[in-house]
This record gives structure tokens, sequence and C-alpha cells, in this order.
């Protein structure tokens, strides 16, 4: 049962949701359900959304939420997510409580990585 008042969901937009299946569920090992084609749904381990098909992304520059993924090691990840076809937007920078890099998925989607270890 999900927790009142809580987030309990994130979708995203892919123009090709098998690329985007790919790519999460090598970088990041996502489970993906599908239902249709034109939707796939996501759980990381922890947190359920999904992706929906259309021409459309999500950009922090442009005004969109960003979600923030963790890792305990964030040169490790950063060249995961490269070698699977993430593109780097931003390359690892130091914050208050630690550092992290911000990335767009194949479907040009904007996310960031961050940890507070290394560095």
């Amino acid at each position: 049962m999900p927790n009142d008042r809580t987030i309990n969901y994130i979708e995203f937009a892919a123009a090709d949701l098998e690329t985007v299946k790919d790519f999460y569920s090598k970088a990041f090992g996502w489970r993906f359900t599908d239902y249709g084609p034109d939707y796939t749904a996501f759980n990381d381990g922890g947190t359920d959304g999904g992706f929906y098909r259309a021409p459309l992304s999500s950009s922090a520059a442009a005004g969109a939420a960003l979600v923030v993924l963790y890792a305990d090691d964030l040169e490790a990840t950063l060249e995961t997510v490269t070698a699977c076809g993430g593109k780097v937007i931003k390359p690892i920078f130091a914050f208050p409580g630690g550092r992290r890099f911000h990335f767009a998925d194949p479907a040009g989607n904007e996310l960031a990585v961050w940890s507070d270890r290394g560095g």
C-alpha cells in the first residue's frame, strides 16, 4: 500500500521504448513490464514508474523536475551510463553534501546521479 501524500510513481516520455528499456536495464538494473506497444512500467528496486511513447523529453533547463539517482561509486556509474548510451550533460561536480553528474538517456530525458562518497 502506498504511503499517504508521498511520491508514488514517475513517468517519462520516450519515442523508442525498446532503446530506453535496454539503457536502464543495462545501466541501472531496472526491470520492465510492457502494457501494450506504447507504455512500459519500470521498477528500480525501490521506485515505480513508466515510459510512454511520445516524441518528448524532460530537461531541467526547460523547467522539468530533475530526478536524481544515488550511486555508491559515482565515477563507475558515470562510465556505465556512457557505455550504455547515455550522454553526460554536466560532468561530476561538487555541491554541499556530495558530488553529482547529469546525463541524458537515449530518449533525451535528463536525470542526475549523486553520491556522498569518494572524490
